[in-house]
């Protein structure tokens, strides 16, 4: 009984994200400042001394070579719906950090509009709070079409398979499963920002001699 009440608030958890995540997208202005910003850090070292601050539990930061360098923030307590309106912030998703794996989530006229540039094979660099470093490596990249849009209930169609999913079904397939990392922002098309979904799936990397096909840097794990 204990277990189906947990199920049952996972579940109206899952849509109240998709509600608020909607409503978000749809409320906040798209501000006139350029995403690129030219006294940002160009290389790994330099972007972890900037965004240190002793904590080696707290995820800080997300470096992409030739991509972004940004901190990374979490969300309020009791907030899983929220998404900074910062720019080049990524927020860290607390329910996928409850089953077991890492989500990161940035809004696509924001932080989210560089997700594109990410390619498979790509090096995703997490830093802690004390310097040290997480590395994945990109193995997916998926795009789902909201086919209810302005509906917390919408379901979801696999723009590569045609497969239609859930709301929980969807969560499920990108944050579930073996330990790995899930970067999320909307798909904008015909002036609805909330149209689609992209999700950049990463695994972990288990050697430092990866197959980047952008950079050949080491970097720490």
């Amino acid at each position: 009984m204990a277990s189906d009440k947990r199920n049952a608030q996972f579940k109206k958890n899952i849509l109240a994200i998709a509600l608020l995540t909607l409503l978000l997208s749809v409320l906040l202005p798209k501000p006139a400042f350029a995403l690129e910003d030219s006294n940002a850090p160009t290389n790994l070292p330099t972007f972890i001394q900037s965004i240190r601050n002793g904590n080696a539990a707290s995820l800080s930061g997300i470096y992409v070579s030739n991509v972004m360098a940004f901190p990374i923030i979490q969300q309020p307590m009791g907030n899983p719906g929220f998404v900074s309106s910062e720019a080049n912030t990524l927020t860290q998703f607390s329910m996928a950090t409850e089953v077991g794996n890492l989500g990161l989530l940035a809004h696509n006229h924001l932080a989210g509009a560089n997700f594109s540039q990410m390619i498979k094979g790509d090096i995703i660099v997490l830093v802690y709070g004390d310097g040290h470093t997480k590395s994945f490596q990109i193995t997916e990249i998926l795009q789902y079409q909201a086919l209810s849009p302005n509906s917390p209930y919408s379901d979801f169609k696999d723009l590569a398979t045609g497969k239609i999913l859930n709301v929980e079904q969807l969560f499920n397939k990108v944050y579930r499963g073996d330990f790995h990392v899930t970067l999320q922002t909307c798909i904008e098309q015909g002036g609805n920002p909330s149209w689609g979904r992209l999700f950049i799936v990463a695994q972990p990397v288990v050697n430092t001699r990866v197959n980047n096909y952008r950079s050949t840097s080491i970097f720490m794990n």
